[in-house]
Protein backbone atom coordinates (compact mmCIF):
# COMPACT_ATOMS: atom_id res chain seq x y z
CA UNK A 1 0.00 0.00 0.00
CA UNK A 2 2.54 2.91 -1.21
CA UNK A 3 2.04 5.59 -3.34
CA UNK A 4 0.26 7.69 -4.91
CA UNK A 5 -0.72 8.14 -8.66
CA UNK A 6 1.87 9.53 -10.03
CA UNK A 7 4.47 7.54 -8.78
CA UNK A 8 2.37 4.66 -10.04
CA UNK A 9 2.31 5.46 -13.55
CA UNK A 10 5.89 6.97 -13.84
CA UNK A 11 7.02 3.67 -11.93
CA UNK A 12 5.20 1.33 -13.98
CA UNK A 13 6.42 3.06 -17.47
CA UNK A 14 9.84 3.30 -16.18
CA UNK A 15 9.70 -0.42 -15.61
CA UNK A 16 7.97 -0.87 -19.07
CA UNK A 17 10.35 0.87 -20.82
CA UNK A 18 13.22 -0.73 -19.06
CA UNK A 19 12.39 -4.47 -18.76
CA UNK A 20 15.22 -6.53 -19.95
CA UNK A 21 14.35 -9.45 -22.60
CA UNK A 22 14.72 -13.27 -21.50
CA UNK A 23 12.82 -12.68 -18.32
CA UNK A 24 9.07 -12.53 -16.94
CA UNK A 25 8.35 -9.67 -15.39
CA UNK A 26 4.76 -8.45 -13.81
CA UNK A 27 3.72 -5.39 -11.62
CA UNK A 28 0.86 -6.44 -8.92
CA UNK A 29 -0.83 -3.00 -7.71
CA UNK A 30 -3.43 -1.73 -5.78
CA UNK A 31 -6.81 -1.83 -6.97
CA UNK A 32 -7.25 1.48 -7.53
CA UNK A 33 -4.47 1.84 -9.77
CA UNK A 34 -4.80 -1.69 -12.25
CA UNK A 35 -6.18 0.72 -14.83
CA UNK A 36 -3.72 3.40 -14.93
CA UNK A 37 -1.42 1.11 -14.52
CA UNK A 38 -2.48 -1.46 -17.10
CA UNK A 39 -2.59 1.85 -19.66
CA UNK A 40 0.93 2.36 -18.93
CA UNK A 41 1.95 -0.73 -19.48
CA UNK A 42 -0.06 -1.67 -22.44
CA UNK A 43 2.82 -1.08 -25.21
CA UNK A 44 4.99 -3.08 -22.57
CA UNK A 45 6.10 -6.86 -22.60
CA UNK A 46 5.26 -5.93 -18.36
CA UNK A 47 2.20 -7.94 -17.52
CA UNK A 48 -0.66 -6.36 -15.38
CA UNK A 49 -1.15 -8.04 -11.49
CA UNK A 50 -3.14 -7.59 -8.22
CA UNK A 51 -2.16 -7.89 -4.55
CA UNK A 52 -5.36 -10.08 -3.58
CA UNK A 53 -8.54 -11.25 -5.01
CA UNK A 54 -12.02 -12.61 -3.51
CA UNK A 55 -12.36 -16.27 -2.68
CA UNK A 56 -16.16 -15.48 -3.81
CA UNK A 57 -17.28 -15.53 -7.46
CA UNK A 58 -19.93 -12.61 -7.35
CA UNK A 59 -22.24 -11.91 -4.58
CA UNK A 60 -23.02 -9.40 -1.49
CA UNK A 61 -19.87 -9.26 -0.52
CA UNK A 62 -18.89 -5.50 0.00
CA UNK A 63 -15.40 -4.08 -0.36
CA UNK A 64 -14.69 -7.27 -1.90
CA UNK A 65 -12.68 -7.65 -5.56
CA UNK A 66 -13.45 -10.80 -7.62
CA UNK A 67 -11.44 -12.89 -9.86
CA UNK A 68 -13.98 -11.56 -12.27
CA UNK A 69 -13.39 -8.24 -12.02
CA UNK A 70 -9.59 -8.43 -12.31
CA UNK A 71 -9.42 -10.26 -15.36
CA UNK A 72 -11.56 -7.21 -17.10
CA UNK A 73 -8.60 -5.06 -16.18
CA UNK A 74 -6.97 -7.94 -18.29
CA UNK A 75 -4.49 -8.63 -14.68
CA UNK A 76 -2.52 -11.95 -15.82
CA UNK A 77 -1.21 -12.57 -12.12
CA UNK A 78 -2.89 -12.47 -8.77
CA UNK A 79 -0.47 -12.54 -5.39
CA UNK A 80 -2.74 -14.67 -2.90
CA UNK A 81 -1.61 -15.75 0.73
CA UNK A 82 0.77 -13.19 1.56
CA UNK A 83 1.95 -13.22 4.98
CA UNK A 84 0.38 -9.96 5.86
CA UNK A 85 -2.74 -11.12 4.63
CA UNK A 86 -2.57 -13.94 6.70
CA UNK A 87 -1.32 -12.68 10.03
CA UNK A 88 -3.53 -9.12 9.93
CA UNK A 89 -6.69 -10.41 7.92
CA UNK A 90 -6.76 -14.10 9.43
CA UNK A 91 -6.68 -15.87 5.79
CA UNK A 92 -7.13 -19.47 6.28
CA UNK A 93 -5.10 -21.92 4.24
CA UNK A 94 -8.14 -23.14 2.99
CA UNK A 95 -9.21 -19.81 1.88
CA UNK A 96 -5.79 -19.42 -0.06
CA UNK A 97 -6.59 -22.38 -1.94
CA UNK A 98 -9.88 -21.23 -2.68
CA UNK A 99 -8.73 -18.06 -3.57
CA UNK A 100 -6.09 -19.62 -6.01
CA UNK A 101 -8.98 -21.78 -7.44
CA UNK A 102 -10.90 -18.29 -8.20
CA UNK A 103 -7.95 -16.64 -10.40
CA UNK A 104 -7.53 -19.63 -12.45
CA UNK A 105 -11.34 -19.95 -12.92
CA UNK A 106 -11.04 -16.21 -14.21
CA UNK A 107 -7.83 -16.95 -16.52
CA UNK A 108 -4.81 -15.48 -14.25
CA UNK A 109 -2.53 -17.03 -12.28
CA UNK A 110 -1.85 -16.97 -9.08
CA UNK A 111 1.08 -16.81 -6.87
CA UNK A 112 0.27 -18.37 -3.96
CA UNK A 113 2.64 -17.37 -0.57
CA UNK A 114 3.93 -19.27 1.87
CA UNK A 115 6.78 -19.29 4.54
CA UNK A 116 7.30 -19.52 8.60
CA UNK A 117 7.90 -16.90 11.01
CA UNK A 118 11.23 -16.60 12.74
CA UNK A 119 9.94 -18.22 15.72
CA UNK A 120 8.50 -21.54 13.68
CA UNK A 121 12.23 -21.08 11.84
CA UNK A 122 13.42 -21.48 15.35
CA UNK A 123 11.60 -23.88 16.93
CA UNK A 124 11.69 -26.89 14.51
CA UNK A 125 8.79 -26.05 12.52
CA UNK A 126 9.35 -24.57 9.67
CA UNK A 127 8.24 -27.53 6.89
CA UNK A 128 5.58 -28.43 9.31
CA UNK A 129 4.20 -24.87 8.81
CA UNK A 130 4.65 -24.45 5.02
CA UNK A 131 3.14 -27.99 4.52
CA UNK A 132 0.08 -27.45 6.39
CA UNK A 133 -0.03 -24.08 3.70
CA UNK A 134 0.84 -26.11 0.59
CA UNK A 135 -1.46 -28.57 1.44
CA UNK A 136 -4.64 -27.13 0.37
CA UNK A 137 -3.26 -25.82 -2.47
CA UNK A 138 -1.92 -29.10 -3.39
CA UNK A 139 -5.53 -30.71 -3.03
CA UNK A 140 -6.45 -28.38 -5.99
CA UNK A 141 -4.99 -30.85 -8.58
CA UNK A 142 -2.37 -31.53 -11.11
CA UNK A 143 -3.98 -29.57 -13.49
CA UNK A 144 -4.76 -26.44 -11.56
CA UNK A 145 -1.27 -26.92 -9.68
CA UNK A 146 0.28 -26.56 -13.78
CA UNK A 147 -1.43 -22.91 -13.52
CA UNK A 148 0.03 -21.79 -9.99
CA UNK A 149 3.06 -19.81 -8.83
CA UNK A 150 4.66 -20.86 -5.35
CA UNK A 151 6.30 -17.86 -3.53
CA UNK A 152 8.30 -19.04 -0.91
CA UNK A 153 8.18 -15.64 1.47
CA UNK A 154 9.71 -15.65 5.05
CA UNK A 155 8.32 -13.50 7.21
CA UNK A 156 10.88 -12.53 9.14
CA UNK A 157 12.37 -11.99 6.25
CA UNK A 158 9.53 -9.24 4.60
CA UNK A 159 10.43 -5.88 5.49
CA UNK A 160 13.41 -6.19 8.11
CA UNK A 161 16.09 -5.98 5.61
CA UNK A 162 17.13 -9.25 6.38
CA UNK A 163 17.47 -11.99 4.05
CA UNK A 164 17.48 -15.80 4.11
CA UNK A 165 20.92 -17.14 2.82
CA UNK A 166 21.06 -18.95 -0.43
CA UNK A 167 21.10 -22.23 1.64
CA UNK A 168 18.50 -21.71 3.34
CA UNK A 169 16.02 -20.41 0.64
CA UNK A 170 17.46 -23.39 -1.85
CA UNK A 171 16.62 -26.26 1.13
CA UNK A 172 12.90 -24.60 1.32
CA UNK A 173 12.33 -24.22 -2.34
CA UNK A 174 13.58 -27.92 -2.34
CA UNK A 175 11.11 -29.23 0.12
CA UNK A 176 8.55 -27.66 -1.91
CA UNK A 177 9.03 -29.13 -5.50
CA UNK A 178 9.51 -32.22 -3.26
CA UNK A 179 5.95 -31.86 -2.32
CA UNK A 180 4.90 -30.78 -6.24
CA UNK A 181 6.61 -34.55 -7.07
CA UNK A 182 4.69 -36.16 -4.60
CA UNK A 183 1.60 -34.87 -5.73
CA UNK A 184 1.27 -33.91 -8.93
CA UNK A 185 4.84 -35.65 -10.73
CA UNK A 186 3.81 -34.69 -14.56
CA UNK A 187 3.64 -30.69 -13.25
CA UNK A 188 6.11 -30.74 -10.53
CA UNK A 189 9.08 -29.46 -12.61
CA UNK A 190 7.81 -26.54 -14.34
CA UNK A 191 5.71 -24.90 -11.33
CA UNK A 192 7.63 -21.72 -11.01
CA UNK A 193 9.28 -21.14 -7.39
CA UNK A 194 9.86 -17.65 -6.43
CA UNK A 195 12.15 -16.18 -3.50
CA UNK A 196 10.60 -13.29 -1.60
CA UNK A 197 12.03 -11.44 1.26
CA UNK A 198 13.63 -8.54 1.44
CA UNK A 199 15.40 -9.21 -2.30
CA UNK A 200 18.22 -6.57 -3.24
CA UNK A 201 19.87 -6.03 -6.27
CA UNK A 202 22.86 -6.76 -4.66
CA UNK A 203 21.61 -10.29 -3.36
CA UNK A 204 19.47 -11.45 -6.02
CA UNK A 205 22.28 -13.08 -8.03
CA UNK A 206 23.24 -15.27 -5.41
CA UNK A 207 19.59 -16.29 -4.67
CA UNK A 208 18.63 -16.63 -8.39
CA UNK A 209 21.30 -19.21 -9.10
CA UNK A 210 20.31 -21.22 -6.32
CA UNK A 211 18.49 -24.90 -6.83
CA UNK A 212 14.75 -24.58 -7.70
CA UNK A 213 14.98 -20.84 -6.85
CA UNK A 214 13.03 -19.30 -10.39
CA UNK A 215 12.69 -15.93 -9.70
CA UNK A 216 11.33 -13.38 -7.03
CA UNK A 217 8.73 -11.70 -5.50
CA UNK A 218 9.69 -8.34 -5.05
CA UNK A 219 8.37 -6.03 -2.46
CA UNK A 220 10.51 -2.96 -0.93
CA UNK A 221 12.88 -2.96 -3.79
CA UNK A 222 10.42 -2.84 -6.97
CA UNK A 223 9.31 0.66 -5.26
CA UNK A 224 12.69 2.33 -6.80
CA UNK A 225 12.44 1.09 -10.89
CA UNK A 226 16.85 1.07 -11.04
CA UNK A 227 16.46 -1.58 -8.52
CA UNK A 228 13.69 -3.30 -9.59
CA UNK A 229 15.20 -3.90 -13.27
CA UNK A 230 18.51 -4.36 -11.62
CA UNK A 231 16.64 -7.30 -9.89
CA UNK A 232 15.18 -8.67 -13.16
CA UNK A 233 18.59 -8.52 -15.14
CA UNK A 234 19.79 -10.67 -12.18
CA UNK A 235 17.12 -13.10 -13.35
CA UNK A 236 18.28 -12.58 -17.08
CA UNK A 237 21.61 -13.70 -15.51
CA UNK A 238 20.58 -16.95 -14.05
CA UNK A 239 18.95 -17.90 -16.48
Amino acid sequence: MHGRRGMAAALARAVGEGRPSGVDVALCVPFPYLDLVGAALADSAVSLGAQDVSDHEDGAYTGEVSAGMLAEFECRYVIVGHSERRAGHGESSVCVAEKAARAIEAGMTPVVCVGETLHERESGRMMDVIASQLGPVLDLGAARLARIVIAYEPVWAIGTGQTASVAQAVEVHGEIRQALRARAADVAEDVRLLYGGSVKPASAPALFAGKDIDGGLIGGAALDASSFLAICQAGVAAG
